[in-house]
C-alpha cells in the first residue's frame, strides 16, 4: 500500500459526519472509475422482509429518480444482485448477472430490474455485501462503472486494485455504522433526545423532570414528540430506535 492510499484510509477514519465520510468516499471510487454507488444497510431484517423502507440507511449519488423508484418503489425486492447480497458476504461481479440471463437462471421480474438499470447506464459494475454478526442486519453496496467501461475492465481493474476497494468500502461501511444517521421525518430536537437519553439511563419520569428542570408532563410532551417522529409506539421502542440510529448521546457542538 502506498503513502497516499494509507492517508486515504486515515482519511475515512477521520470523517465526522455521514455526509463528510459519503463525499469523500464517492470521490475515491470514482478515482477507480466507479463514479456512482448505492449504499444500503438495515437493522430491522426478518425471514421475510428487510424492514420498513424509511428505516433504511440509503446513501446514493444516482440520480433520485432512480433511487426512489428501486428503494421506495419496492424494485430493490427483485434485484439479483440484492438477492445475492442477502445471501453472500464478500465482493462479485456482475458477471454473475451475464451468467444468470446466459442460462436462463433470472425471473421475469428480476428481468425487469435489469432492463430499468440498464436505461439508467448501469451495466458494469461490482457488489460489496458486508458481514454482520446479526441476523437482523445487513448492508451492501454497488459500485457503478462509468459508461466508458466495460465489465471486462472493471473486472481487469478489480484484479488490480479490488482488495484495496473492498477494504475502503469495509472501513467505509463500518465507519457509518459509528455515525449519526436520520432517516426523512425521524429527526429528534435537542429536547427529546435528551429525554430519550435519561429515560435509556435508567430515570424516571419525576427524574428526568429534575435533572432538566421541566414538568413530568413536559418531559412526557417530549418523549411523545420522540415517539412519533421515530414512528414508534413505546417510549422503549424510541430509545431503542434513537439508539440504532446514533441519534443518542451525540454533542450539539
Amino acid at each position: 500500500m502506498t503513502p497516499e492510499q494509507s492517508a486515504a484510509l486515515l482519511d475515512l477514519t477521520h470523517s465526522n459526519s455521514i455526509e463528510e465520510l459519503w463525499d469523500l468516499h464517492c470521490r475515491r471510487m470514482a478515482e477507480f472509475g466507479f463514479d456512482r454507488l448505492l449504499y444500503g444497510f438495515t437493522r430491522f431484517r426478518t425471514a421475510t422482509s428487510l424492514g420498513d423502507p424509511d428505516d433504511f440507511i440509503i446513501l446514493s449519488n444516482i440520480d433520485s429518480g432512480y433511487v426512489n423508484a428501486f428503494v421506495h418503489d419496492g424494485l430493490y425486492r427483485s434485484a439479483p444482485m440484492v438477492r445475492w447480497a442477502l445471501e453472500n458476504d464478500g465482493a462479485a461481479s456482475w458477471t454473475v448477472l451475464r451468467m444468470m440471463m446466459d442460462s436462463g437462471a433470472v425471473t421475469e421480474a428480476e428481468r425487469r430490474i435489469l432492463d430499468f438499470n440498464a436505461q439508467h447506464g448501469l451495466t458494469a459494475g461490482y457488489s460489496i455485501s458486508f458481514r454482520s454478526l446479526s441476523d437482523r442486519a445487513k448492508g451492501a453496496i454497488a459500485l457503478v462503472a462509468r459508461d466508458d467501461l466495460t465489465q471486462d475492465d472493471v473486472d481487469a481493474l478489480w484484479a488490480r486494485s479490488g482488495e484495496l476497494i473492498q477494504l475502503m468500502n469495509n472501513i467505509v461501511h463500518l465507519k457509518i455504522l459509528t455515525l449519526p444517521y436520520t432517516p426523512p421525518h425521524q429527526t429528534l430536537t435537542r429536547r427529546q433526545r435528551e429525554a430519550l437519553e435519561w429515560v435509556g439511563g435508567g430515570k424516571t419520569m419525576q427524574d428526568i423532570a429534575t435533572i432538566i428542570g421541566f414538568t413530568p408532563a413536559t418531559v412526557e410532551k417530549h418523549l411523545r414528540l420522540a415517539r412519533e417522529a421515530l414512528n414508534v409506539d413505546t417510549t422503549a421502542q424510541a430509545v431503542l430506535k434513537a439508539a440504532l440510529q446514533n441519534q443518542m448521546f451525540i454533542s450539539d457542538r
